[in-house]
């Protein structure tokens, strides 16, 4: 009888992985998956970069039980980066640092205690009007002209505004933060002096806070009793800035882009059936902000299902995809099992503040601008390259010019209005 295992997807020819790093997975990523899942199954292989295999997870359940089995695939990525040329687009995005995301065992838990620690003691109540106050000039700059982009013109800076405050970060510091998160995402050849100005910036923001600490969330990394060195610090706080600049600014504009498309929110947005929360879980069942994340390294060869996954090499897993499995399908309303936030002792610790973020966003617009619109078709919208995240190029949107004695203000908050919750 022959035996039905399969080799590595990491060991197969060249020809037979799938290029990540294609225009025409950006331009089309399910139709990606789909055909992946056809050919492969739940495991496919894959080129993350021309010439560096990996392994895309495209089941749901085999996704949880990798995440959820930390003795065996390791989030160290330092035993596979010894193989990777230094100048790879994938390293700064890949490549080991101190921080709770690349580490296992008790280095992990000491890690994430800080982390966690940081974030519990973030003041949602508070947040809500943080978001409100750092929106409103962004939105006066634009609100009598008709119309916007959203990505550069809202969601982006204030993401950005809210995190900084959150960090303790002065606008300076900031501004090279965001330069070199953006190009660390991209992996391009812009990706490895991206990292390096986004370190640099951290260094300083660092040194700033131990010298004049604050209330803030750098400053109890700083002064947590574990401990940490100023590289763990600056660790900690690139995975913030990471999740927040990155992630929630792509959260709000593919909600947006959600509840402009699809009559279920809207039409008009005001006759909506469906709430901004509704709109935010769909969209990170099927259009997650990190679409390929969560990357873990097997520590011996590892056999799930009928194929051999080989030791140190990465297993990537695919949350837009696995989300997409067939085994989820179903009405989701209110459904949050989702892979967006990850899962098992790695799952995101943030998941309620990124939440609120990205609601309280929503909302004060729209509460603004009720009959927002898109300015061009659907099916002209561009996305960003990068197999990490899924991410828009730009969202212009057009809509009435408020009609308001006094400003801009709304007149209530859109969390007391029931057709929106």
């Amino acid at each position: 009888m022959s035996c039905p295992v399969q080799g590595s997807p990491v060991d197969t020819d060249d020809g037979d992985r799938f290029p990540l790093y294609a225009e025409a997975f950006t331009r089309d990523p399910h139709a990606a998956y789909e055909a992946m899942r056809v050919k492969y199954g739940a495991l496919a292989p894959v080129e993350l970069a021309p010439g560096i295999p990996g392994t895309l997870v495209l089941d749901h359940a085999t996704a949880v039980r990798i995440l959820n089995d930390p003795d065996h695939f390791l989030h160290d990525p330092r035993a596979w980066q010894q193989t990777v040329p230094d100048h790879s687009p994938l390293r700064p995005m890949m490549e080991w640092y101190p921080a709770a995301r690349y580490t296992d065992g008790h280095d992990h838990v000491r890690l994430r205690q800080v982390s966690a620690a940081a974030i519990d003691n973030v003041d949602l109540h508070a947040l809500h009007d943080t978001v409100e106050i750092l929106a409103t000039p962004l939105v006066e700059s634009w609100i009598t002209t008709g119309r916007a982009e959203l990505g550069s013109e809202y969601a982006f800076p204030l993401v950005f505004a809210v995190l900084n405050q959150a960090l303790g970060c002065p606008e300076e510091i900031g501004q090279r933060v965001a330069a070199g998160m953006a190009a660390r995402f991209n992996s391009t050849s812009e990706s490895e002096p991206g990292m390096e100005m986004l370190t640099t910036a951290l260094s300083d923001l660092v040194r700033l806070k131990r010298a004049r600490p604050g209330d803030d969330m750098t400053t109890r990394l700083i002064e947590h009793r574990n401990n940490l060195g100023d590289s763990e610090v600056v660790a900690q706080v690139m995975s913030f800035y990471g999740a927040g600049i990155e992630a929630a600014r792509n959260l709000i504009l593919n909600t947006l882009l959600l509840m402009l498309t699809d009559d279920r929110f809207g039409g008009s947005l005001l006759s909506g059936s469906l709430s901004t929360r509704d709109a935010l879980d769909e969209v990170l069942f099927n259009n997650p902000p990190m679409a390929n994340f969560c990357t873990t390294y097997p520590r011996q060869p590892m056999l799930i299902g009928n194929t051999w996954l080989p030791a140190n090499q990465p297993v990537v897993i695919s949350i837009a995809a696995c989300n997409a499995d067939p085994v989820t399908k179903g009405d989701r309303t209110g459904n949050r099992s989702h892979l967006a936030f990850s899962a098992g002792p790695h799952a995101c610790p943030a998941r309620t503040m990124a939440y609120q973020i990205a609601q309280d966003a929503i909302d004060y617009l729209l509460d603004l601008a009720p009959d927002i619109k898109l300015a061009v078709p659907a099916d002209q919208l561009t996305w960003r390259t990068g197999f990490f995240h899924r991410a828009l190029t730009a969202l212009p949107v057009v809509f009435t010019v408020p009609n308001r004695p006094g400003g801009s203000q709304p007149t209530q908050q859109r969390g007391f209005q029931p057709t929106r919750g």
